[in-house]
């Protein structure tokens, strides 16, 4: 039986930024694992063949004339993409092919969202990135409520439909993959994880971590932004309420007077409260529009 007749039409999107050596090993096992899917490679401004390797090997390409990022090649591939669940994957061949029918099982069970998860320290890029992926992991896990076991990987399969719906929130960059997750999440959309063991990839990663390592930190706003901004937001004042109420405790007691260092507290208390509350009710406001 074919696999489209058990998944329903399938389309697998890859993002490639100087990926010619890797797409020669990676789409051959692609087309040998899901040989009736669309196969999408997204040629993000590439200075080498990647856009030429990906056409001799029989699948579709959509070329930008410069790199726009991961995430607009994501957003390109996704709109180009017929089928109705779309998958997505790195060029890199880091990730197997093999795994893509377990991803679609889930689907099929009624998940709206399977997630290949790095549940292994082998499968990391390296400690620090293991550190990191561990810390947003169970930040979001905690801003969501729900156990989410690998917030970065861009391994996943999705339902074409909802993924589309959500384009507009994208960013162009590497972030892509947590804004998707905390999207699915807020809107009441399932998500599930299935354990993968990742590759070493081919070739040169684009990620350098002194310059993204500031753009990941932001992430973790950026997680609290999307989902609830006031769970963020109200710990923060508080913070500042209750240092301000301890500092105005010992002056009261030391010197018997109100300082201007405690109103400063006890204001900054406040308008973090209140950027937290508009911030929630924009969002609610965003989704709302998004379900209609």
């Amino acid at each position: 039986m074919k696999a489209d007749q058990i998944f329903g039409r399938v389309s697998i999107v890859l993002p490639a930024r100087n990926e010619a050596p890797a797409l020669q090993i990676i789409l051959p096992r692609l087309k040998l694992t899901l040989p009736d899917a669309e196969i999408i490679v997204v040629d993000d401004g590439s200075s080498d063949n990647t856009a030429e390797v990906a056409k001799a090997a029989g699948v579709n390409v959509i070329s930008h004339p410069y790199s726009k990022g991961n995430g607009a090649s994501i957003k390109t591939g996704a709109r180009h993409a017929s089928g109705e669940i779309i998958v997505f994957m790195d060029a890199d061949s880091q990730h197997r092919p093999e795994y893509i029918p377990d991803l679609l099982g889930k689907l099929n069970s009624g998940y709206d969202m399977a997630v290949g998860a790095r549940c292994s320290l082998q499968s990391q890029a390296g400690l620090h990135r293991a550190a990191a992926n561990g810390f947003y992991n169970r930040f979001a896990s905690w801003m969501t409520g729900h156990q989410i076991l690998d917030l970065t990987s861009g391994f996943r399969a999705v339902r074409a439909q909802l993924f589309k719906s959500f384009l507009y929130i994208l960013p162009n960059g590497f972030s892509y993959p947590t804004t998707i997750t905390m999207a699915f999440f807020r809107s009441g959309y399932s998500v599930t994880y299935v354990p993968i063991v990742v590759d070493k990839r081919i070739g040169k990663s684009h990620v350098r971590l002194w310059r993204d390592g500031v753009r990941f930190l932001l992430i973790i706003f950026k997680i609290g932004t999307l989902f609830s901004p006031l769970k963020l937001f109200f710990p923060i004042s508080f913070s500042f309420f209750s240092i301000g109420l301890c500092y105005y405790a010992y002056t009261y007691m030391t010197s018997g007077r109100f300082t201007n260092m405690s109103a400063l507290l006890f204001i900054t208390a406040i308008l973090v409260f209140l950027i937290g509350l508009v911030s929630e009710q924009i969002t609610s406001l965003m989704y709302r529009e998004q379900d209609k």
